[in-house]
């Protein structure tokens, strides 16, 4: 068997029916170009929502409240008070796998400064925050452990809230803004960091030392949370395990009891953003995938029309010696070339989609596997869908197909 001959044969059957051929490449180049363009729209979603989470801070591990039960009724963990002063000295005392750590406690509200005011929130924290979140001062300075001790009515502010509070006052460090009542010193300003893949405006913020915030503002002695920092990625485990022992021996929990707090990882919310983004991107793939399904059909029929058309070519073919296999090869090859072909036109129409789509915008990667993947499936659909004309090819009988007409 030649196969040299065998490809001659099958690119002169093609050339001599162009149309024919390209509108069974059609499908193809539509299915593949669909599956690319999802896929790297897909895995662009999903590294945007990676990049994005890790803008919010490195290694992440964030301390709540838990739900409590209070007369056979379960308490909202923002009403629960079991975060105290106490547990934050603790777990800077006894930190291992632990970097940075921030109480947090949070007041919105307006914000003004003269005759301008918008609506923000203040954020209580203390100065390893600004690592945990990593947050750059770009003007002034932030906030001392000395104004920590004192409670001082001093902040940090975002971008938005000097646009919106201080648009024509010149350098904003030294001018004193108010919330609720109660003025703060502005004494810097943080670099923009945009909009989240959630659409909050991360810049409208205000900053200030935890105590004051506490004392002066909320008049409260328990924190809405506490932010760590895990040494990397990798040690978040066993940071993990570190806190809650920490906070279990501090609010004299029993083994067999309940915990009164809720431990979450930066780490565990990529692995649920990723889990989704998989999700959605197997289903549109999916769904494009279809079309490839379709595609292989209109392949099928194709060839089974060719077949048809060269009844007589096949039956000389065998009456000068061709053997099944060789007509069987023949039509195979043909198929193979139709699939691959329109799998390549595919690739590069499913490429100059992908490039479109991120001109406007949409987060795009085209994963290389994908591309490899294609080449495998449109090779597989051109041999599946190509097998069952090749063999009808293969069975005829000589004599009748010498006579048909």
């Amino acid at each position: 068997m030649n196969y040299l001959n065998l490809l001659k044969v099958a690119i002169k059957a093609i050339n001599s029916n162009k149309f024919r051929s390209f509108l069974s490449m059609l499908g193809i180049i539509i299915g593949v170009a669909a599956v690319i363009i999802m896929m790297a729209i897909g895995q662009g979603s999903k590294e945007s929502v990676r990049q994005n989470i890790s803008q919010m801070g490195t290694n992440v591990i964030m301390i709540r409240p838990g739900a409590d039960m209070r007369g056979g009724v379960r308490q909202d963990p923002s009403a629960m008070q079991t975060l105290k002063q106490e547990d934050y000295e603790s777990i800077v005392q006894n930190r291992k796998y632990v970097t940075y750590v921030s109480p947090e406690v949070t007041a919105s509200g307006q914000a003004i400064y003269g005759a301008n005011n918008t609506t923000t929130s203040v954020y209580g924290e203390s100065l390893e925050y600004f690592d945990i979140k990593q947050w750059t001062v770009e003007q002034g300075d932030s906030f001392t452990e000395e104004d920590i001790r004192k409670a001082a009515k001093v902040c940090v502010v975002g971008k938005t809230i000097v646009d919106e509070l201080l648009p024509n006052v010149g350098d904003p460090v030294g001018k004193t803004i108010r919330f609720k009542s109660i003025p703060f010193r502005i004494v810097g300003v943080l670099k923009s960091k945009g909009y989240n893949s959630w659409g909050m405006d991360q810049d409208n913020v205000i900053i200030a030392p935890y105590t004051t915030v506490m004392k002066r503002i909320l008049a409260q002695t328990f924190f809405t949370s506490i932010n760590c920092s895990a040494i990397t990625e990798e040690l978040t485990d066993e940071a993990i395990d570190e806190l809650t022992e920490t906070l279990r021996q501090n609010h004299k929990i029993k083994d067999t009891d309940e915990e009164d707090f809720t431990i979450r990882s930066q780490q565990e919310m990529m692995e649920t953003m990723s889990s989704t983004m998989d999700s959605i991107t197997i289903i549109l793939v999916v769904a494009a995938a279809f079309s490839l399904i379709v595609a292989g059909i209109g392949i099928m029929n194709i060839m089974l029309v060719s077949v048809t058309e060269r009844t007589k070519e096949i039956g000389l073919r065998m009456s000068v010696g061709a053997r099944g296999i060789d007509i069987s090869s023949q039509f195979l090859i043909e198929s193979i070339m139709i699939s691959v072909t329109g799998g390549v036109l595919g690739i590069l129409v499913g490429w100059g989609g992908t490039m479109l789509c991120s001109n406007f915008g949409l987060p795009v990667s085209i994963p290389m596997w994908s591309i490899f993947l294609s080449f495998a499936v449109c090779t597989l659909i051109g041999i599946i869908f190509g097998f069952f004309p090749a063999k009808k090819a293969a069975s005829m009988n000589p004599i009748e197909a010498i006579r048909y007409e």
